[in-house]
């Protein structure tokens, strides 16, 4: 299976940024690609007080990119958006999958939020207008199962090993990762959770300068089971795209059977 990573600069424009989404959605099936991943709040990502209305999950977001999988006969990983959340002060922070028909294969929402305060650099609390997701999902992508997570659930093995034991081979990423965690940790922790899960991961970054005074690291990629970075974007908007060998990652869950080998559910803690 080809696959492409889309990294993205959304900003306040919103039909800027769907343009934008479109056209590498477009570079990448001219590529060959089968899977096409955009990032997190693709469509937006400035001021909170600017953002757009949520909407449901066939919403106008929704259409717009089943109508782009349909179009290019593409499988069309959204990255994420604001759905209309359980209350009037709360969103959901959602991922949509769309099928090369542009049916809508599956729902995801984040289920871990961005809670940080760093002293003079940041504070974000993702919890204060996001409600977190419940479900972990794996989907079926073209005959392969894939686990969906979204950017901060990154920081968090249990959910990775919970998609991998669920049957996962593909597990994507996408993010608004920021500059200044992104350049110690980002590829580190993507390259553990594809060893020690034995997955593929596909990883979607925003990329550059956002409102309000937010810079993202981008260095969208795409790493084999092995931990090898197949492809790795530049500090550019543009697409990634890396061969995908479903078979290698067969031959190394059977050599190195680590999942088959862990026993730490048989051992409760008391």
């Amino acid at each position: 299976m080809r696959a492409a990573v889309c990294q993205l600069n959304s900003r306040e424009d919103r039909d800027h940024n769907l343009a934008v989404a479109r056209d590498l959605l477009e570079r990448a099936a001219a590529g060959g690609a089968k899977l096409a991943v955009l990032p997190e709040y693709v469509d937006f990502l400035g001021h909170s007080a600017d953002a757009p209305r949520p909407e449901p999950v066939d919403g106008e977001f929704a259409t717009f990119f089943a109508n782009a999988a349909r179009e290019l006969g593409l499988w069309v990983h959204t990255g994420s958006f604001h759905e209309k959340g359980p209350d009037a002060g709360r969103t959901f922070n959602t991922s949509l999958l769309f099928a090369p028909d542009g049916a809508l294969a599956a729902t995801y929402r984040k289920i871990h939020l961005y809670d940080v305060e760093i002293a003079g650099r940041i504070s974000y609390q993702e919890s204060r207008t996001v409600a977190p997701g419940t479900d972990p999902v794996v989907a079926d992508v073209d005959g392969v199962p894939t686990g969906l997570t979204i950017c901060y659930d990154l920081r968090f093995p249990e959910l990775y090993r919970a998609l991998a034991i669920a049957g996962a081979r593909i597990l994507v990423v996408p993010a608004a990762f920021m500059l200044h965690t992104g350049r110690d940790h980002w590829e580190v922790l993507l390259r553990a959770r594809a060893i020690e899960n034995q997955c593929f991961v596909l990883a979607a970054g925003q990329i550059g300068d956002h409102e309000p005074r937010r810079t993202c690291f981008g260095r969208s990629m795409i790493i084999d089971p092995w931990g090898t970075v197949l492809a790795q974007a530049p500090d550019t908007v543009g697409v990634t795209f890396a061969d995908l060998d479903l078979e290698r990652l067969e031959t190394i869950r059977t050599e190195l059977p680590s999942l088959a080998n862990r026993r730490m559910e048989t051992f409760p803690l008391r």
